[in-house]
């Protein structure tokens, strides 16, 4: 029997991807429906069901859920859910479908046909309230804001059918791990405690810290990227993967950590989307979530430790994965090495910020990356890529 956390509301994954030996005829049929095009973040949410990443979810949400999801993080059933996980379409389109029909959902961005979906409702959400209490602000510059603003009239909501994955799982390889399979992992391993490090980055020494920590006070740690789209200037997932691979073969022990990915496009809804990004790694059998400073936040919209103080609002009988809460890191010139506020007694005179943001900007400008900053043999996968840009 498995010591690992339960998935999310019931105990029992749920992918929704079809059988194998069901997928070419349906997909045949799929052809002479309805086509809805799907923006690069339904299509991610696809893949997330798919996988069984979004369990229990068997689609996407009515109003009742999703009210539920923005007002206070509870579906209509009563489960706890702290990000709306909707489709939408012009209302045109959307007044062409009637009841129980079945729709096609294809990607927009190449006309490939994904899954079916039975439309069972329709609804025009409010985008404001949606936005005011998901990303706490209305204000379009904020990437998850736009995004919602901007998306169609109407959501339509039923239960899905995956029918493709299209170019992910043999674009990322073994990277692309599914919940059944990180389970299967970590049950290899022996583990029953294990803490997920949520990561859009290559791995400086900030985060090589928070993950030792990690690995200290549980069986091991699960390096769990974004394979999702990105922001621009975002480093690449290659890239990423052989910078992260670097650091885990030169600067861990063997066996006490595993990288993979997941194909989530961020929604940069800071302290709402650490406790989504908890939720899911529930689902991934992980017990813990490491959450340092400004959790998938972005700009100044939430404070450096909002996504540690929501987790207090929400206790383990809501949310099973629990946060590892890590202070700010940085390296101490006085301590000779990593440490956080908490630990280190020394002034912001001898401390050097470490960040994601301040390395792009010294990659791109050819700058030394100090070894207090990163590690040589990450720095060496960086640099190449920057030279190969410039070429």
């Amino acid at each position: 029997m498995s010591r690992l956390v339960e998935p999310h509301g019931g105990g029992t994954l749920k992918p929704l991807l079809a059988p194998q030996a069901e997928r070419a005829e349906e997909l045949k049929r799929a052809e002479g429906l309805k086509k809805i095009p799907m923006t690069s973040r339904e299509v991610s949410d696809v893949l997330m069901l798919s996988m069984g990443a979004y369990t229990p979810l068997d689609g996407f949400m009515g109003e009742a859920d999703w009210r539920g999801a923005c007002l206070d993080m509870t579906l209509s059933s009563g489960l706890f859910w702290p990000i709306p996980v909707t489709l939408s379409a012009d209302k045109a389109l959307a007044d062409s479908i009637h009841d129980e029909e079945e729709v096609a959902l294809v990607d927009s961005e190449n006309g490939r046909i994904m899954a079916v979906m039975r439309v069972t409702e329709k609804y025009a959400p409010d985008k404001a309230l949606e936005c005011d209490h998901v990303f706490r602000t209305t204000d379009m510059a904020h990437p998850g804001v736009e995004k919602v603003m901007n998306q169609g009239e109407i959501n339509l909501a039923g239960p899905v059918a995956v029918l493709d994955e299209g170019e992910f799982p043999s674009m990322f390889g073994d990277l692309y791990v599914r919940p059944n399979e990180s389970r299967a992992q970590f049950a290899e391993k022996g583990w029953s405690e294990v803490a997920a490090f949520q990561t859009r980055n290559p791995m400086h020494r900030s985060h090589e810290y928070l993950v030792k920590i990690a690995a200290e006070v549980t069986d091991g740690v699960f390096i769990h990227q974004v394979l999702g789209k990105l922001k621009p200037g975002d480093i690449p997932a290659d890239v990423r993967t052989e910078a992260i691979q670097a650091m885990i073969d030169n600067y861990f022990r063997p066996g006490t950590v595993i990288q993979a990915g997941y194909p989530i496009e961020m929604r940069y809804a800071g302290p709402r989307e650490a406790l989504f990004h908890a939720l899911i790694r529930q689902n991934y059998g992980c017990s813990h979530l490491i959450v340092g400073r400004d959790h998938a936040g972005v700009g100044d919209y939430y404070g450096p430790f909002d996504a540690h103080h929501i987790f207090d609002e929400v206790g383990p009988e809501r949310l099973t994965t629990r946060p590892l809460k890590i202070d700010i890191t940085f390296y101490c010139v006085k301590c000779y090495g990593m440490a956080t506020a908490k630990t280190c007694p020394h002034g912001k005179e001898d401390q050097i910020q470490v960040s994601g943001t301040e390395q792009r900007r010294m990659l791109s400008a050819g700058e030394e990356i100090p070894p207090e900053f990163s590690r040589p043999e990450v720095v060496k996968v960086l640099q190449e890529y920057y030279a190969g840009l410039e070429d």
